[in-house]
């Protein structure tokens, strides 16, 4: 049992396209470039559920917690100390759940909620969506209030729709829990840390007999770490295994994995006491960063360090000082065969990385502002760039400075030329969203972001494709509202956002209705004119961008709402596309007699409906299309009829927007 698991996928090998729409092309930083490069994820998707369950430990009271969440409408609130897995536990009640009662596919919702910051879309559950509150990073009594009171409105709406929640709570702060929560807490043991140990092993093929897990050490750590330390010890035997260095059997895998969680801290402090001078300290914090790029990269950006921190090159010409070579070897670092630099000891690097930014804050600055710039040193490859990404994105957010990871992603893709994104922009504010006590600190980010004065191009572009490849499968709701803002920008970048916003709606039938909503809402708070918000909407109720079959109800909304704006351009593709539609599957024909319905019997609107529909039959003198138009006319005599029969019932009735001009 652990917090959470990785997923391995290959690299992709050309642009990747995120489907209809405009391309992104990110050049080698994928989707799931964070599960490459060893990074937790947040993604509470299937596949990643499903990978975390081979793996899953249950602790005692997990049962009883299953129990309870079986009835629909229920919330479950787990108690669990640090470190015991219960954000894995909480995910795998759910990812369960849906499992025996076997709706997990389209139509149920599987997402995680966000604790204390402000949505900016209503909460909706549906029946049989499943929800995640994290509520483990609350350490103060006011916010842990303000939580209550959300998650009481959530019960209720839960309750009503038949979904299910599961939370998990603060540790330490019992004494401030509401007494109406009682009754939904369970608590939760811890599992046995062999146990996770072996079952990771045994998922990666890994040979061994229980003889080699008996060691005392092992047992001492399995009883004492977090699982999420235990979950790393295992990778770290699969890395000794596959990286061929560190022997061929089992006991000597392990033994090295052992030394690198349980001594690693030790031997860095050791050697950096013992190496004062800058150089060789600069060398060893340039070589951790970029272990396994090139050595001539790794040379370069030892000397950008040198002079970012403003240590002086030594008085004497180069070759007259300790050769690179030298250097190297005195500090520990080998060179392969192919020129790239790695430490001799397994996972040495990551322990002087964290060495150096726990124990050098005053660096800290310089240290963003280096890798900005060695970060796009041209000997590196896009893996090395990504690597370098993740490797400081996880320091600072281990020392809780988010703000120096969003200073890069915003200057890297604001430097960015051309309609491509820079990858180290995507895999840093990817890095963020997926940190499981910061990515609300960056999804609020980029909302103020979003909402703020000008954008680069490059960062729309940056801010546009996190939100569909990453917040869009964690937080969608929210992915939406982001693009929405971006959408209504000028420039190319906006356009495609706009895009992307149509393209993530187009997934989902309920942010489908919610967009229409949200669109509807901001046009009818605009001039009578083609604003921005106009224009998504009426591309939106397009034929080809509504689901299968149509939600009638919500484009009969919108359709109104785009017809009682002054008739444009905008009319003719929307009707279009319908007519369009009817005539090529006739259980599209309901659109024609909705959207004259849409059009609230206003003469001028209906007059504009035919005029469209006698150009879309005469232009191609088929039958099927002079059927289909001979069938909207139909429909719209019908409403003139009406519309004439009323008013001479009642006088004259309300006018349309264009009327009245």
């Amino acid at each position: 049992m652990t917090e959470q698991d990785r997923v391995t996928v290959n690299d992709p090998r050309g642009p990747v396209n995120n489907g209809l729409g405009p391309q992104y092309v990110f050049y080698g930083a994928g989707l799931d470039w964070m599960i490459r490069k060893g990074v937790e994820s947040l993604r509470i998707i299937r596949e990643d559920r499903e990978r975390l369950a081979d793996r899953f430990v249950p602790p005692a009271g997990y049962r009883v917690a299953a129990d309870r969440l079986e009835k629909p409408g229920s919330v479950v609130l787990l108690e669990a100390p640090p470190g015991s897995g219960r954000r894995a536990a909480a995910i795998m009640l759910l990812h369960e759940l849906a499992k025996d009662a076997g709706v997990d596919g389209e139509g149920t919702r599987f997402e995680e909620l966000p604790p204390l910051d402000k949505d900016e879309s209503p909460f909706t559950p549906g029946a049989g969506d499943r929800f995640l509150l994290d509520l483990s990073g609350i350490t103060d009594e006011e916010a842990y209030a303000k939580v209550q009171r959300r998650l009481a409105v959530y019960r209720s709406q839960v309750r009503e729709a038949g979904a299910h929640v599961v939370a998990v709570l603060p540790s330490g702060m019992d004494h401030a829990r509401t007494p109406d929560l009682e009754p939904h807490t369970v608590t939760l043991g811890r599992p046995r840390g062999i146990a996770v140990v072996r079952r990771y092993l045994h998922m990666d093929r890994m040979g061994f007999s229980a003889a080699d897990l008996q060691r005392t050490d092992l047992q001492r750590l399995c009883d004492l770490s977090p699982m999420r330390e235990l979950a790393r010890l295992a990778g770290l035997v699969r890395t000794a295994r596959d990286n061929g260095r560190f022997g061929a059997d089992f006991a000597g895998w392990l033994d090295q994995a052992m030394h690198a969680v349980t001594d690693r801290a030790g031997e860095v402090g050791r050697q950096v006491a013992a190496v004062r001078a800058a150089p060789e300290r600069t060398l060893l914090l340039a070589a951790a960063v970029f272990e396994e790029a090139g050595a001539d990269t790794v040379y370069e950006a030892w000397h950008s360090l040198m002079r970012t921190v403003g240590q002086e090159e030594e008085a004497t010409t180069e070759l007259a000082r300790t050769d690179f070579g030298e250097r190297l070897a005195a500090l520990g670092i080998e060179r392969s065969p192919d020129e790239r630099l790695h430490f001799g000891r397994l996972a040495y690097a990551d322990a002087v990385r964290t060495y150096f930014w726990s124990n050098f804050p005053g660096t800290r600055d310089d240290l963003r502002d280096w890798i900005g710039h060695a970060a796009g040193l041209t000997g590196l490859t896009i893996d090395d760039r990504v690597n370098v990404v993740v490797r400081f994105g996880e320091r600072s957010l281990a020392i809780g400075r988010p703000d120096h990871l969003f200073d890069l992603v915003v200057r890297w893709a604001s430097s960015a030329n051309g309609p491509s994104c820079d990858p180290r922009a995507v895999a840093a504010l990817e890095l963020g969203l997926s940190h499981e006590r910061l990515g609300a600190w960056f999804r609020r980010r980029m909302y103020d972001c979003v909402r703020s004065g000008p954008l680069s191009e490059g960062l729309v572009r940056v801010l546009t494709a996190v939100c569909l490849r990453s917040l869009g499968a964690t937080h969608p709701d929210q992915a939406m509202v982001r693009l929405h803002y971006l959408a209504v920008r000028k420039g190319e970048a906006a356009r495609e956002a706009g895009e992307a916003l149509l393209h993530l709606a187009g997934r989902d039938r309920r942010l489908y209705r919610l967009l229409i909503d949200r669109l509807r809402d901001r046009t009818r708070r605009q001039p009578p004119e083609a604003g921005p918000d106009l224009l998504l909407l009426t591309e939106l109720l397009r034929s080809d961008r509504a689901p299968d079959p149509p939600p009638w109800p919500d484009l009969f909304l919108g359709w109104g709402t785009v017809f009682a704006q002054p008739p444009t351009e905008l009319w003719n593709p929307l009707v279009s596309s319908w007519l369009d539609a009817a005539a090529d599957e006739g259980t599209r024909e309901m659109a024609l007699g909705e959207m004259v319905r849409a059009a609230h019997g206003g003469a001028a609107a209906l007059h504009r409906l035919y005029a469209i529909a006698c150009d879309w039959a005469g232009a191609a003198r088929q039958p099927s299309r002079a059927a289909v138009a001979s069938l909207l006319w139909q429909h719209i005599d019908h409403a003139q009829y009406a519309r004439t029969e009323n008013t001479e019932r009642a006088g004259a009735g309300p006018r349309t927007t264009e009327e009245a001009r």
